[in-house]
């Protein structure tokens, strides 16, 4: 049997007619759109340069303990504050080091996609894992910045935005690919609405900071 299938596939072949392949050969790999691949490129150059320049800045806080960050605006809007605290180092080194790292990586796989490249599941899983990470942190930073540190850093809140952006759309694109098991629903949702969740997200982020500082806003 397996001799005839062999025979009849080398005979297509010779004919130009070549035999699909079977199921486990076919391509398992999943591309994704122009739109989605430039989503990537940007958030991850937002993220980037935010990292770059905090990192900058705080090579110059290490030269002179009174340099003032040019993003220091007020007592609110206090990069300076942000990068002096513990919790601008959490893992032993200043977290900007590991968006210089991670933002890159996203900006390469944006371009990647832009020029055609296809990825397996685990890829595509990995970089939701990593996107979820990546919006837990922040949380946990706006959180610190909010109620433990009582400051903001402009290129910060940028990181945040672009990162939740990454999250939702990533998350979006592996659902609506099958990639992620959902309900039928929810994928038809995310076919037309993706947009609704960053924008919602980043608009509570938005009222947290306001409600925060209230007086200073409107004094």
């Amino acid at each position: 049997m397996t001799m005839t299938r062999v025979k009849d596939r080398a005979s297509s072949a010779r004919n130009g007619n070549p035999e699909s392949p079977e199921p486990a050969e076919q391509d398992t790999t999943v591309g994704a759109g122009r739109a989605f691949a430039w989503m990537l490129v940007i958030t991850g150059a937002v993220g980037l340069l935010a990292a770059w320049v905090i990192t900058l800045d705080k090579f110059k806080l290490l030269e002179d303990p009174n340099f003032t960050p040019g993003c220091s605006l007020n007592p609110v809007v206090s990069c300076g504050s942000i990068m002096k605290s513990d919790q601008a180092a959490v893992f032993g080194f200043p977290n900007p080091m590991l968006g210089l790292v991670t933002y890159g990586m996203v900006v390469a796989i944006g371009a990647g996609l832009l020029a055609g490249a296809r990825h397996r599941r685990w890829f595509w899983l990995g970089l939701n894992a990593g996107t979820l990470f990546g919006v837990g942190f922040c949380t946990w930073l706006m959180q610190q910045s909010l109620y433990e540190i009582n400051a903001l850093c402009l290129w910060c809140c940028s990181a945040w935005v672009a990162t939740l952006v990454m999250f939702w759309y990533v998350t979006s694109h592996n659902v609506r690919k099958g990639l992620l098991p959902a309900p039928r629903a929810v994928r038809g949702f995310l076919d037309e609405f993706t947009w609704v969740l960053p924008v919602l997200h980043t608009g509570i982020i938005g009222m947290l900071i306001l409600t925060r500082w209230w007086d200073f806003w409107t004094s």
